[in-house]
Formats: structure tokens, C-alpha cells, sequence
């Protein structure tokens, strides 16, 4: 879909975060005199009335019967098309698409590449475009990694390829644009933003439309992965990583098929999790038609995101590690993985969105931490679940009330466990709404209880173009 086919139809816009002003300054660009209506909390209204934008009404009700007002509605991502409002507007011939739709629509033979998953897709899409722009390609980072596509609308000069991530808010919003990616990967399937979607298995549909409704020209998948090993996919060429055909680990090294390349063991990759989507990455590049295995080795300039399983550094004895991005009990499992055989304490807990925690507590009971301490909305939920198992284990079980008591709480069983030294590790397996407005929040505020400057860890090296 073209921006300009919104000219003449009623047109609201439906969020005012980051996302909602990239679409508001979008439609702007290419359509001046087209009236708008955007519905936003009560506290962001004033900030949108300062635009002094004499055709945009600002209203902070956005009930079934104004959302019916009009023919479409661009929404931000974290806005659930499934809410009751939502559903009963579309009913009433209301469309809902959000701004990754209008920015396929408008780059229909852009060469992209699309990235999603549970875990590990933004990594995974900086890292694709860390190789690429060391092998020569100019090449764009956008999407939900932190700079929305309609902020790189219109450039004068277009990179070579685009590396973007989306969440599963946005997976639909590719076939909406009417735009085929050229290389779609999918890394995994687990369950995840139940609210948001409203099941699990609509969260798995949700997810794979990328690949199911999107139809890349070639989908990277996963082999590995359950649920992605199942998929029939008519109308994309499917290429797997993770199989000894093509690109795999065995152990920590690096092979594409038969061909030994490179001992990951040593990458700033943690977590063979993270290896593992190295060998996606190059995939997707071989996909792309450029040769992949030499630029495999550029992995070791590669620098980590923040706020994933990043180690701020050591006070006092004790290593911190910020894994704020970990919003589901997978996540938090693998980043207790990445720090086996060392003495931890993690901090879990957060926002509950009613994802079971059984796998998490079952795998306690082969090998636990140290410390867990539980916090959050969802914290006692997670307690009561563990409680019998710490009974029965060697592990110290707490609760917390909010972040700093956690780390306290964690500092106390690590140094009172009669050993030296551990890792206090923030990997919560929930979203951090609530106490803070992301994850980005609750992982700066870790980093200032345990002593280090939030400012210095928090950059995403990368987004743009380069």
C-alpha cells in the first residue's frame, strides 16, 4: 500500500510513541493537506498539540465507536489489534495497519531482509548487517531493533540492503504492504506476548506470517526448531541452518557442510544460542548472493547489543550481567546456560502475561543456581511454582519487592554461600511493564544499582545506515 492511496479517506493515527510519530511525519511528507486524528494518552496529547498542526485532532478516547470513524487506522506496534475496540471497529470496515506496512508499500523492490523470532533477533539483525557492511555492502539497520522504518523513508542515497528486525507486532505488516522480502529468517518459536495476541497459538500464527502471508522469496529457517521444522512453504525457496548441508556448529567450531571455518568459541556471541544464529546470518547472506564464509571471521569485531546477557563489569567481587531483553523462561534458561559452572544469582520476574513456567522449573531441578530471586507482577506466581523444588535442592530461594531488595537479596546468598565471588544476573523472563517503561529502563536501572553508568551501556552500536 502507497501512502498516497490514504489521500481522501479518513485517516487516524492510533499511538504517539516513537512508531507514531514516524507515521505521523510519513503521511506528512506526502500528503500536507490530509486531515488526521490521533488518539493517544491524556500525557502524551500535549506533546502532539505542540505540533500546532491546525489539520491534526488530537483525542485521547479511542473507543469502537470513534475508531469506526475511520476507513484506516495506522497503529503503533504495542497497540493489540485484538482488543475489544479494535475487533468491533473492524467489523464495522475500519483497516488496522501500522507503519511497516506503509514502508513496504513504498520500498516494494527494496532488497531486504527480514528477521524475527522469539530470542535472539535483534542480535541476530545487527549482526547481519555488521558482516555485510565489513564484506563492502552499504547496508541499512532499521525496524523494531530501536529506529522505525518510516524514520528512513526517504533517503537520497538507498543502501544495498536492508537488514530489519521485526517483532511479531509487525510479521503481518509485510503482505499488508504488499511487498515480497527477498530473505526472510525465522530463528525460533517459543511462547511469548500472550496478552498482546491473546493465545499461544495465535501468537505462533501471528509470528510465522512473515513467512506463511509475507512469502519470501527465500525463507532461512531454522532446523532445529519444532515448530519451523514443520512449516510448508509452497511459495519460498527454504534454506536451513543448523543442519550438516549447510551452516551448523559442531561443538564451538563453525562448518558449512563438510568445510571447517572458524572456532566460535572466542566471538563476543554469548551463548551458543547466539553462535547458532551466526550460521543464520550466513545463510541469509549466501541467499543474498554474496559469499558468505569469508566475511565469518569480521563475527569477532562484532559489538554486543546492550541489555543481552551484557556484562557490565565486576564490584566488589561479584561480575553484574544485564539480560534485561530476556522476557520469557527460555531466555532465562539460556542465559543461565551461558554462565554454567560459575556461581549465579538471577533475578527473575516482571510482568505477567500468564507464559507457564513449568520448563523453567523442571530444569531446577537438574541443575540450579545458586540464588533465584523472584520479583515483579508475576514473582509470586514463579516463587510458588519453585518452592517445593528449593525445598528439596540446595538452591536459595527469595522474594523480592522490587529490583534493589532483589540485588540485594542476590549479593547476600552470593557472598553467604561460603564460596567466592558469582554473577548476579538480571534475566527476568517477564516484560518490565509496570515499575519501568521498557526493558531499556528496567536494564539502565540495574546497571545504576550495581554501580555503572547507564549512559556508557546503553548505545546500539550500528543503526542507520553505513
Amino acid at each position: 500500500m502507497l501512502i498516497s492511496q490514504l489521500d481522501g479517506q479518513r485517516v487516524a493515527l492510533w499511538g504517539w510513541g516513537r512508531e507514531g510519530r514516524a507515521a505521523y511525519q510519513a503521511i506528512r511528507s506526502r500528503l500536507p493537506e490530509l486531515a488526521l486524528t490521533l488518539f493517544c494518552p491524556a500525557d502524551e496529547a500535549a506533546d502532539a498539540r505542540g505540533l500546532n498542526d491546525a489539520r491534526l485532532a488530537v483525542e485521547t478516547a479511542a473507543t469502537a465507536d470513534r475508531l469506526s470513524a475511520f476507513d484506516w487506522v495506522i497503529k503503533s506496534p504495542g497497540i493489540s489489534p485484538y482488543r475489544a475496540e479494535a475487533l468491533a471497529a473492524a467489523e464495522q470496515g475500519t483497516r488496522f495497519i501500522g507503519g511497516t506496512a506503509l514502508w513496504f508499500g513504498e520500498h516494494a523492490d527494496a532488497r531486504t531482509v527480514c528477521v524475527t523470532g522469539t530470542k535472539g533477533k535483534s542480535t541476530t539483525t545487527s549482526l547481519l548487517a555488521h558482516l555485510l557492511r565489513a564484506g563492502g555492502h552499504r547496508t541499512a539497520l532499521a525496524g523494531n531493533i530501536g529506529l522505525p522504518l518510516l524514520e528512513v523513508l526517504d533517503l537520497p542515497q538507498p543502501p544495498e540492503f536492508w537488514a530489519i528486525e521485526l517483532s511479531s507486532y509487525q510479521t503481518g505488516d509485510v503482505a499488508a504492504g504488499g511487498a515480497r522480502p527477498e530473505v526472510a529468517i525465522a530463528l525460533n518459536i517459543y511462547p511469548e506476548h500472550l496478552d498482546w495476541h491473546g493465545s499461544q497459538a495465535r501468537y505462533v500464527e501471528d509470528k510465522l506470517r512473515l513467512l506463511t502471508a509475507g512469502k519470501p522469496k527465500i525463507a532461512v529457517l531454522n532446523a532445529n526448531d519444532a515448530v519451523l521444522a514443520g512449516l510448508d512453504l509452497p511459495d519460498s525457496e527454504v534454506r536451513w541452518f543448523g543442519r550438516e548441508d549447510g551452516w551448523h556448529l559442531r561443538g564451538d567450531v563453525l562448518w558449512r557442510g563438510e568445510r571447517e571455518v572458524l572456532d566460535t568459541s572466542a566471538l563476543p556471541l554469548p551463548g551458543r544460542h547466539n553462535r547458532s544464529n551466526l550460521c543464520a546470518v550466513l545463510t541469509a547472506i549466501e541467499a543474498l548472493g554474496v559469499d558468505a564464509a569469508p566475511l565469518a571471521a569480521h563475527a569477532a569485531s562484532f559489538r554486543p547489543l546492550p541489555h543481552r546477557l551484557q556484562q557490565l563489569g565486576e564490584r566488589e567481587g561479584l561480575v553484574y550481567v544485564n539480560d534485561s531483553i530476556s522476557t520469557t523462561p527460555h531466555a532465562s534458561l539460556a542465559a543461565l546456560d551461558c554462565f554454567a559452572g560459575r556461581r549465579i544469582a538471577i533475578l527473575l520476574g516482571g510482568h505477567d502475561r500468564g507464559i507457564d513456567w513449568q520448563v523453567f522449573a523442571d530444569a531446577m531441578r537438574r541443575q540450579a543456581p545458586v540464588a533465584i530471586v523472584t520479583m515483579g507482577e508475576n514473582g509470586p506466581r514463579i516463587h510458588e511454582l519453585l518452592a517445593s523444588i528449593a525445598a528439596q535442592s540446595d538452591f536459595r530461594l527469595s522474594a523480592a519487592k522490587d529490583l534493589a531488595e532483589a540485588m540485594a537479596q542476590a549479593r547476600a546468598a552470593l557472598r553467604g554461600g561460603g564460596g567466592e565471588g558469582g554473577v548476579v544476573l538480571l534475566s527476568p523472563g517477564a516484560p518490565s511493564y509496570g515499575p519501568y517503561r521498557d526493558y531499556v529502563a528496567r536494564g539502565r536501572h540495574f546497571a545504576e544499582l550495581a554501580g555503572f553508568d547507564p549512559d556508557s551501556i546503553s548505545t546500539i552500536a550500528g543503526l542507520g545506515i553505513a
